[in-house]
């Protein structure tokens, strides 16, 4: 005889899904058959709303350059320039490279020029390299041994490499 196992988490569990429910213009995900579809990915996104970051976890080290088109948080090592929207360095983390972003958070230890609009130097961070910003903060107790150029628009001079599906996709 089959029987459905169910648990009881507890009384204050999520309300259940409604997997009828579909964004307008959005494909059903597949599913085993079976189950219920897989709800879309948060990352779809909407207006004002931001994806959920890209972790390099502590235990990873990364040698090459790194592209995203979102936020990116390095809690390992990085050894090459870092592309991205918004990129937050951990205390714990070492960049041996550049770093352009539109928004950038320094916690831990760069080695390398920094290029963003809005730059954040927190007080357990360790920049040596030049920084080139149209807003620059520095908490306390950072350590910074560079220059420190203010332009409207850093990122201009700064061309972002493509991706390497980017490149199939043209060609």
């Amino acid at each position: 005889m089959l029987s459905n196992f169910t648990s009881k988490k507890s009384d204050k569990e999520a309300p259940p899904v409604n997997t009828n429910a579909q964004p307008t213009g959005m494909p059903q995900a597949a599913a085993p058959a079976g189950q219920a579809p897989m709800p879309p990915r948060a990352t779809v996104g909407r207006a004002g709303e931001r994806a959920a970051p890209s972790i390099i976890g502590p235990d990873l080290t990364i040698i090459g350059n790194l592209i995203s088109a979102g936020e990116v948080q390095v809690d390992g090592e990085v050894q090459g320039d870092l592309h991205g929207t918004h990129v937050v360095v951990g205390e714990k983390a070492r960049i041996t490279g550049g770093i352009m972003a539109k928004e950038i958070v320094v916690r831990g230890h760069v080695m390398g020029s920094i290029r963003g609009n809005k730059v954040m130097l927190q007080a357990s961070s360790h920049v040596e390299g030049d920084v080139h910003h149209q807003s620059l903060a520095i908490e306390q107790g950072a350590y910074f041994e560079g220059k420190s150029r203010r332009a409207e628009d850093p990122l201009a001079d700064v061309v972002r490499p493509q991706t390497q599906s980017a490149n199939e996709n043209n060609g």
